[in-house]
């Protein structure tokens, strides 16, 4: 059974720094696409970043310059290091991995996790 698991969120005054992480397990095969996606109350999941397994990478307009994505494909693990946090930024961050396949599927899936609360005070 896949998990994914996050970490790293927390508070912090604007201007600050925060690094999400997300491992994926579950005796995973292979992942093509792992991302980060941020919601806030009243408003659908936006994408914030997403890296391919080629490591092409892609921003929200509204993080570009700010944010950073990078995966392990070791340790199956995607991170997010976010700098000058801004206000806007606050929301729940959740981690998406695309087409994962495990050694026992042969159909890629979709998983999300549980999501980590980021807040950024003014």
């Amino acid at each position: 059974q896949v998990q994914l698991v996050e970490s790293g969120g927390g508070l912090v005054q604007a201007g600050g720094s925060l690094r999400l992480s997300c491992v994926v397990s579950g005796n995973i095969f292979r992942i093509n696409t792992m991302g980060w996606y941020r919601q806030v109350p009243g408003k659908q999941r936006d994408l914030v970043a997403s890296i391919t397994s080629g490591s092409s990478t892609n921003y929200a307009d509204s993080v570009k310059g700010r944010f950073t994505i990078a995966r392990d494909n070791d340790k199956n693990t995607v991170y997010l290091q976010m700098n000058s946090l801004k206000p806007e930024d606050t929301g729940v961050y959740y981690c998406n991995v695309q087409r994962v396949l495990t050694i026992t599927t042969t159909t890629p899936k979709d998983y999300w996790g549980q999501g980590t609360q980021v807040t950024v005070s003014s």
